[in-house]
């Protein structure tokens, strides 16, 4: 385990302040990594696994949302919105529903003075902006994004804490028709987003603000452009784990290419073996991936000589909801686009420790996120006491720590070693709360 140099550390913050910090979590460090090493070494000798199944309907028409511990929660129609917008009062994420074929593409003529002389000459040289399979916050809108305080469709404000909007876009929605489209602004403060849009040619001008406070349990809600309505598609985002549905992903030759398969929760983590006996057990030998798409699709083969779908035998994941429990998943079936039947066996492996669950990941905000290393953290929504932040890599290697006693926002400027996923760790008074951090 490596533990920062805090003689260095000390030069900045209180040392009263970091000694009593940089004792207790030594303290904390050490239990976690003999906690690790005895999980390594022990795991259970049988675990009960449960049969389940899920349906998505012939031709995957419906998308179907998936808790490990309770079954399924909920399906919903996979066309019934085109947009969708991150209803987190710190968060620009905003993507389109591209596993139905819908397609996003900046104009590239003029930014939003060009609005009224918008026209398409020229689209088919236009690259087309899909969602990033890895990543939730970083939607086909945010494509363009170079860093903070740039998000692709908008500029954040450091004195108003507002992201207006600084490009024009057009998008193919899913009956093939046109629009142009224009996120106007974000206000943070009021977490409500003003979007405007029309036919190409001007006409049936739409401006919609959309007071996303009214949706703050769920993961996103959707916007229908072609019928002019708010589409409220998700369970709330602590009732689901998974998410069985299409999506656009990039291919290894850098093709985009829709596919069916599995989406994690934001708050949801999943670590992948492969090749393993489907009996494997030992899920905490690597670290859990925070990723959109861990599980993802190739988990099923197409046999061309019998037309039919077989699941690897050789691959087996571990997925660790908000709860902090981990579960074990093997895929056993695949019925494809007859009737979109997923077979699966799933058995609790392990139950988080008592007073480390995971606390509520809407409790905390962090923006900007992506960043470039200096960020807020918004514990406002957080009832406990909180104790501190660290922030490790994806192998578990602590990279940063302070306290953060009695905090309802704290400003970091960490100079973490590389760009890539970071997870930060709040610790407070009964548990932890992780969020993802992504730097550029």
């Amino acid at each position: 385990m490596n533990i920062p140099d805090y003689q260095s550390y000390f030069l900045k913050k209180s040392f009263i302040t970091i000694i009593s910090i940089t004792v207790k979590k030594v303290t904390y460090f050490s239990i976690i990594l003999i906690a690790g090493l005895l999980s390594n070494l022990h795991v259970p000798a049988q675990i009960t696994y449960t049969k389940d199944s899920i349906l998505m309907g012939a031709s995957y028409a419906n998308e179907v949302y998936y808790s490990m511990a309770n079954g399924e929660v909920s399906e919903a129609p996979r066309d019934s919105w085109d947009i969708a917008f991150r209803p987190s009062t710190f968060s620009a994420s905003m993507i389109t529903n591209d596993g139905t074929g819908v397609v996003l593409y900046t104009y590239p003529n003029a930014d939003t003075s060009g609005w009224s002389t918008l026209d398409t000459a020229g689209l088919s040289n236009w690259p087309p902006m899909y969602n990033d399979p890895d990543d939730w916050e970083n939607g086909a809108f945010n494509r363009n994004a170079t860093d903070h305080p740039d998000y692709g469709w908008g500029v954040y404000n450091m004195v108003t804490h507002n992201l207006k909007g600084d490009s024009l876009f057009v998008i193919k929605l899913r009956n093939e028709s046109f629009r142009k489209l224009w996120i106007v602004r974000k206000l943070s403060a009021q977490n409500t987003v003003i979007f405007r849009y029309a036919y190409l040619d001007g006409s049936n001008e739409q401006e919609i603000t959309l007071d996303c406070n009214l949706y703050a349990t769920k993961a996103f809600v959707g916007y229908n452009l072609a019928m002019g309505t708010v589409v409220d598609f998700q369970p709330a985002a602590d009732s689901w784990d998974i998410l069985f549905t299409k999506y656009m992903s990039i291919q290894d030759n850098g093709e985009p290419y829709i596919v069916t398969g599995v989406l994690s929760n934001p708050a949801t983590s999943v670590v992948r073996y492969q090749p393993v006996d489907t009996s494997y057990l030992a899920w905490s030998v690597e670290a859990f991936d925070p990723g959109r798409s861990v599980i993802g699709w190739d988990w099923k083969v197409f046999d061309m000589g019998s037309f039919t779908y077989t699941c690897l035998d050789d691959l087996v994941y571990f997925v660790q909801p908000a709860s902090g429990d981990v579960y074990k998943l093997v895929f056993t079936a695949f019925g494809g686009s007859s009737n979109g039947k997923v077979v699966f066996r799933k058995g609790l492996v392990s139950l988080a420790s008592v007073g480390e669950e995971q606390q509520d990941e809407n409790a905390v905000a962090v923006y900007p996120n992506p960043s470039t290393g200096q960020f807020q953290l918004d514990f406002s929504r957080f009832q406990g006491m909180v104790e501190g932040v660290e922030i490790r890599d994806l192998s578990g290697r602590l990279v940063y720590l302070t306290g953060a006693a009695g905090a309802s926002r704290f400003f970091i400027d960490a100079e973490l070693p590389e760009s890539g996923i970071y997870i930060i760790s709040i610790l407070t008074s009964t548990g932890k709360i992780n969020k993802k951090l992504i730097i550029r």
